[in-house]
């Protein structure tokens, strides 16, 4: 069943992918021979001409002008074909038959990669569209182009249009699948609380194959919820979801991931999170947040641990998790710095002591701010008005 949805996945994401990864310094030479061929092989059978140009230009494969005549030839034929099919539907034939017409040709840009004549070709197709859901069809594939060349203002703007378009109508599927598009967008802008909560609301309604196949899609929800959610939360919500334990298990690493941070066992936690590094430096969405990503993960665990005590030595916290005393001295030197972890090191001790913000005496003391501050302005005002 898997390996059926997985056929489902948009080609054009997978192509961008493999080129993501032919572009990546931790891929090995040998794959990235095997990539290149995919990559070209992808190209030719859809003649993709301007995305060869730019992949020639750019080093990545070998410029080859016969071929690039050829595909050429062959997109102007097609496109005279699909304009005859075009005037042939508006002098004989109906509304929807002239909207297929433009359709297929919107597709076809698509198909060839010519990201501006297929977005313009999508505008006049949504001029000869009237339902909702059709709209809507050609919003997924605006969103698609978007996701392809990673167009993050084109993904935004589509989104919004989609919401638009939802006031007027549209089905209950179509909603679900919009959720998924924008928590990939969420998830890829930094954004992992609103990507978590998305996800999370599309996961037993998921049909976006032609995005990422379903495990795929629970790896990333996964991933956002550890770093957005309370224990309480992620218990309900994730550890127990019958949807993600199904499929948790073929993702490699990641339920130890999951399940070692829930259960407090941080050595194995470490251990599971060092496995699945790798594939979050290897996926075109999170790589860019890899750091940003690995620095709010500790964030979350050291927090954990240090929840239970007020104070605790760096050697046991050290054993704990499986590390040296020296990196976990740097580690907290380091976060504490930056106001991460609310906690003080007695180096002399080799002791950490807690200081949790109380947060009834912080709003206590935020409100007698506000006050003050507003007391002040009534006061300049009055004297304003006495004037």
């Amino acid at each position: 069943m898997e390996e059926g949805m997985e056929a489902k996945q948009q080609p054009h994401l997978i192509l961008a992918h493999n080129l993501f990864l032919l572009s990546h310094p931790d891929v090995d030479d040998i794959e990235k021979v095997r990539l290149r061929e995919e990559v070209l092989s992808v190209v030719k059978s859809d003649d993709m001409a301007s995305l060869y140009e730019s992949l020639t230009t750019s080093g990545v494969l070998e410029k080859d002008a016969e071929l690039l005549d050829s595909m050429k030839k062959r997109i102007e034929e097609e496109i005279k074909k699909l304009d005859e099919k075009i005037a042939d539907a508006e002098e004989n034939l109906g509304e929807s038959e002239v909207r297929e017409a433009h359709l297929a040709k919107s597709l076809y840009f698509i198909r060839i990669c010519d990201k501006e004549s297929a977005l313009e070709q999508l505008k006049v197709t949504e001029g000869k569209t009237v339902a909702v859901g059709q709209k809507m069809d050609l919003v997924f594939y605006t969103l698609q182009i978007g996701f392809f060349h990673m167009d993050f203002d084109l993904i935004s703007k589509s989104i919004d249009k989609a919401k638009n378009l939802f006031e007027e109508g549209g089905d209950w599927e179509r909603k679900n699948r919009l959720k998924v598009y924008e928590g990939l967008y969420c998830m890829s802008t930094r954004n992992f609380k609103r990507a978590a909560s998305l996800f999370l609301d599309s996961i037993s309604t998921f049909t976006t194959y032609e995005l990422f196949p379903y495990d795929t899609f629970i790896f990333y929800t996964v991933l956002t919820s550890i770093i957005s959610l309370d224990r309480v939360s992620l218990k309900q919500k994730v550890v127990d979801a019958p949807e993600i334990l199904a499929v948790i298990g073929k993702v490699p690493h990641l339920s130890e991931f999951l399940n070692s941070l829930y259960g407090c066992q941080y050595k194995s936690f470490f251990v599971a999170f060092s496995g699945l590094t790798e594939q979050i430096k290897l996926d075109r969405y999170l790589q860019p947040h890899f750091r940003y990503y690995m620095r709010e993960v500790r964030t979350v665990v050291y927090s954990q641990f240090l929840e239970s005590y007020k104070s605790v030595t760096m050697e046991a916290m050290a054993t704990a998790f499986g590390v040296t005393f020296d990196f976990i001295d740097q580690e907290l030197s380091r976060f504490i710095a930056a106001g991460k972890l609310h906690c003080k090191i007695d180096k002399v001790a080799g002791v950490l002591e807690t200081n949790r913000p109380d947060a009834r005496n912080a709003f206590y003391q935020s409100t007698i701010k506000q006050g003050d501050f507003l007391l002040n302005r009534i006061q300049k005002l009055s004297r304003v008005i006495d004037l």
